[in-house]
């Protein structure tokens, strides 16, 4: 059974444009971030990166979730390892 999903992307009918509202900014950034994870973009997209943007992106997604989310969400909703 599959643990990931991106159902936002397929329903979203929104504007796609940051700055107008927080709820079109939350959108907005779902939109991207499920754009963003695709396979095929990602398999594009991350060896072009240096080394040092590849570690600027990972401590930033890290920061954001140690300051966001509990441990139990970290694994439960974020790893889905529990």
């Amino acid at each position: 059974m599959k643990k990931d999903s991106h159902d936002f992307i397929q329903k979203y009918k929104g504007l796609g444009a940051f700055g107008l509202d927080r709820e079109t900014d939350e959108e907005t950034l779902m939109f991207y971030l499920q754009k963003f994870s695709e396979d095929l973009f990602l398999k594009t997209f991350i060896p072009r990166l240096p080394d040092s943007e590849l570690e600027e992106i990972y401590l930033f997604i890290n920061a954001k979730l140690k300051q966001h989310i509990s441990e139990d969400e970290y694994h439960s909703l974020f790893l889905k390892d529990r």
